[in-house]
Formats: C-alpha cells, structure tokens, sequence
C-alpha cells in the first residue's frame, strides 16, 4: 500500500471541508494539506443549497431573535451556549466569505435579506437562488490558490487510521480508495477533518446528492466517537414531484416570500395545521403534507406563488424557474408539485463548537456533527452558518494543536485488507441491498413512526448489516460496496436512536407517543461497542 504524508487531511469538499482547508493553509503555509473528495469538488449538498445563510443583518432583526427562533425550532434540546456563540459570529463570517469572494445579492448597498419557515425576521442572506454553488465557487477559487494544498478527486475513505498513546487515542490518518487505476494509499496525517457531509441517501426520497452516504459518521462511530440524536431526521417539505427524474429542491425561500401550500382542488390547508401557517416549521409542514397524501390518496401536494408578480419570481427563482420550465412547468403560471423528501441530519458525531471530537487530532464540521446547535429540528437556513463558525474555529484550534502534536515515531501500519480479487457475487445484489435499506428507512423510519414499525427496522438492518459486511471483505472494493457498508450502520444508528425515543419531539413523530415528554429532554447518546 502506498503511503502519503501531510499535516492535515480533508475528508469532504463542501462548504464546511473547503473553509477549513482554505483558512488552515494559510494559518500554516507551510504544512501540506489534502483535500479528498468522492466526486469532483462541487458535488456536495453545499452546492445544492438554495436558501442561504441565517444571520442578522439587519437593524430590524436582533442575535436574541434569531437565538429565539433556533431554540424554538430546536424543541428543547438546542445547546443555547452553542447556539449564541454561532449565532453571534454570523455577520463576522458574512464578511469573511465576503472577503473571499462570495457575491451575495443586494437591493443597492444592503443586502436582500430573505425568510424562511421559523425565522421571525428576514435574514437569510443569499446569492440569488444558488447560494451554495456561489459559496462552492467562491471556496474553490481559494483553495486552487494555495500552493500547499493538494485536491485529490474521485477518491472515497474507507476508514480512519489511529492509534493510542496513554489514555487517549490519536487520529492519524485514513485509508483511502481510488477506483480509477485501483489505487490504495495510506494518507497520514495528525490532524483530519471529517466533512463529509448528510446521510439522504439512505432514504429512497431526498434532496441530496448521490455522495450522501453518510460515511463520516460512519467511519467516526467505528473509529470510536459516540454519535448522537440520529432520530432527528429532516425532511424537506417541497421537494419537486417528477418520477423518474432526480429530485429537486423548491427552496423554503418560496414559501417566505409568498407560496402556498394546496392541494389538488386548489384548498389551502396549512392553516389547519399551525399558526404561522405556510411559514411553520420544516417537521411541521412536512408532516401536514404527509397527513395530506395519506388522508386524499394524491401522490403530491402543490406550491402556489403564481399570485406573485411573473417578473418578481424570474429575478428572485432564476434556477427554480429554468428547472421547472425545462420539465415542462411554468411556475408562474402552473402551481408547483411537491412531496416531502429526507434533507438534514440533525445529528452526527458528538463535538464541541471547535469540531474537537473524543479522538484527539479528529475534527468533524458541518452536517456529520451534533454540537446542540439543531437540537431536535433545523432552524432553516442555519446549517450553512454553523458549518462555516465551526470550520473557522476548528481551524484556529486545529493550527495550534499540531504546534503541540506531531507524527508518533512508529506510524499505525497495519495495511488494509481491500478485498478478494475475483467478485463472488452479480453486482445486482449489491443494487438490490441498497434499493432495500432504502425502502426499509422510507417505510418504517420516515415522517411519522411507531414502535412496531421501528421493531422491524431494528429486526432487518441486521440483516443488511451483515450482508454489507459480507461484501466488503469479500469482493473487490467498490464504492456502491463501500457505501452500503457505511448507510446500513448509519441506518441502524437512526434506527436505535428513534426506537429509544419514547416521545414525539421535533423531526421525529411517534404514533405510540405524540407527547413531548419534559423528563425525555435529553440527547440520544449512541457508543461504540469499544467504547
């Protein structure tokens, strides 16, 4: 196996991975950094991201609202130090992504300030409606123009190397797979940076995209960090109904500015469910419309904004628009169908606001880690805030920690067992285990849960958890084999987290306990079985 050395190593090229690479390279210029991406660079669910970033920018708007509104969305289980400390830094980091050269959309000198579901105020800060993929651009750029900062693509990690030195255990690495010449390397490095991201692929609906496997938190759970309230699964609301096409996101900028939920004969029915109406909540809406379809037998619901100027909704949805028309909906004329579809992991793997996990020189930023910042439900347009605070902090702490840590003096070299060389089994089988795990979380891990439904999940992740294990030390490397390692333990980790959860709080809905239950406000812990 061939071995490579660097002072920090990448895992994930979203907005999280790419703040951190940029900044720490320039915080250390001399320190080699690697960037390791599944796909190519702008494949991830930052350059999906539509809404914007929440922050307060305006002299209507005040930190106590936009805190407010987080821990109300959150349900109880926020980290308020958390949550005012990220909120706080949200104009510094509107600045430095400024600096870097993010161009967000401005009504003259100010900037066009959007809302959202939850918000009591428009703060969301955007570039149009393709805010991730400028941020993307923007990081890119950066990163391309440090000459100590290495982008390797198309490669996926398989697992962390470590080691323990006393009492504590150190990262020093990963394992890491390039289909493309079938090459394995060892990447050593004492500071690595798990951004990698959601988990929607593990759900048959999602907006995210196909590298969404969850394989930060799955490579940091076996690596021995806990992870926590994987329940809280969020589901986008208004994900655009077209079979046999990829998903596509309808921004909940949509709702802010005017749209509105109806179904088939025209009703308008969020009214029914809560009191901000079209505005509520994301669990909230996205149970509504799930209550909708069951109670009418449609397949889909519909967003209507075509009451809103033609002009208005060009200018403000200009990629919303050009997708809908090229499948053949003109959106403002025609309502739009959609259907909820799974969006946000609320949970991960346990860290500070720094990313520091319980392995030492191991960082995780973004969506694959649980700060208390989300708690039981995503405040909109709050996740691209968190993930750029925590990368700028882990940065700093990250740049001082390798002043004070340094490559042990015999490397961990144990190899890595990459399989047969013959394939045992039609690759169909594979396809078949994934299109299963999907429809198993779908059905019975989805918007509304009951004990029974978990009971089965918990009986047959077993299965597919063996079956994945089985394939993986026993065909040759492959990402569809690798990501069914990773989704089947990322599943039985939602899987035990929603059983363990006898109340409905948040994102997740139990019909055997609609209550939210004071005495179960707490966080679901899940160890390692070496913990």
């Amino acid at each position: 196996m061939v071995e490579e050395k660097f002072e920090i190593l990448v895992i994930g090229s979203g907005i999280a991975g790419l703040f951190f690479a940029q900044k720490i390279a320039s915080l250390l210029p001399d320190c080699r950094v690697a960037v390791v991406t599944k796909k190519e660079e702008t494949e991830s669910n930052t350059n999906y991201a539509q809404g914007g970033i929440a922050t307060v920018m305006s002299g209507i708007d005040s930190f106590n609202l936009h805190v407010a509104d987080t821990l109300t969305a959150g349900a109880g289980l926020c980290n308020r130090k958390v949550v005012e400390e990220i909120v706080t830094r949200g104009p510094q980091v509107i600045r430095k992504l400024m600096d870097i050269g993010v161009s967000f959309t401005k009504k003259g000198e100010e900037f066009d300030l959007g809302r959202e579901g939850g918000h009591s105020a428009n703060r969301v800060v955007h570039a149009e409606d393709l805010t991730g993929r400028e941020i993307e651009r923007a990081l890119l750029d950066a990163c391309r123009s440090r000459k100590n900062i290495r982008i390797f693509r198309e490669s996926i990690a398989l697992d962390l190397i470590s080691y323990r030195r006393g009492k504590h255990k150190h990262c020093a690495g990963a394992y890491i797979f390039t289909p493309k010449g079938r090459h394995f390397r060892s990447f050593y490095a004492p500071i690595v940076m798990l951004a990698t991201g959601g988990i929607g692929q593990v759900y048959f609906n999602t907006t995210n995209p196909d590298i969404a496997t969850g394989d930060g938190i799955a490579m940091a759970f076996r690596a021995g960090c806990r992870v926590a309230n994987m329940e809280f699964i969020q589901f986008h609301p208004t994900t655009l109904y077209d079979p046999g096409r990829k998903a596509f996101l309808i921004s909940e900028a949509v709702r802010g500015e005017g749209g509105i939920l109806i179904d088939s004969r025209g009703r308008k029915f969020m009214q029914e469910y809560h009191k901000l109406k079209d505005l509520a909540p994301r669990d909230i809406v996205a149970r509504a419309i799930d209550k909708e379809l069951k109670q009418s037998g449609e397949d889909c619901v519909y967003l209507d904004i075509t009451h809103l100027k033609p002009e208005f909704i060009k200018r403000r949805f200009p990629n919303i628009f050009k997708e809908c028309e090229s499948r053949g909906i003109d959106i403002t004329k025609q309502p739009i169908p959609v259907v909820p579809s799974a969006h946000y992991n609320c949970g991960g793997v346990v860290a500070d606001i720094h990313g520091r996990t319980e392995i030492r020189g191991l960082y995780v930023c973004g969506e694959a880690a649980c700060t208390g910042m989300h708690g039981a439900n995503r405040l909109a347009s709050n996740s691209l805030l968190e993930a750029v605070v925590m990368s700028d902090y882990a940065a700093d702490d990250a740049a001082k920690f390798l002043t004070e840590h340094h490559y042990p003096r015999n490397l961990p070299n144990k190899g890595y067992d990459h399989a047969s060389i013959e394939e045992k089994k039609e690759k169909i089988v594979v396809t078949h285990d994934i299109v299963a795990l999907k429809k198993l979380m779908s059905d019975f891990v989805g918007i509304v849960r009951s004990q029974e439904r978990l009971k089965l999940a918990k009986d047959r992740i077993k299965y597919l958890i063996k079956s994945a294990d089985d394939y993986y030390f026993s065909h040759r490397t492959s990402y569809p084999i690798i990501e069914l390692r990773n989704m089947a333990l990322v599943a039985s980790l939602i899987i035990k987290s929603a059983y363990r959860r006898k109340e409905s709080r948040g994102l997740h809905y139990n019909l055997d306990y609609p209550d939210t239950v004071n005495s179960r406000r707490r966080n679901t812990v899940i160890k390692p079985p070496n913990f």
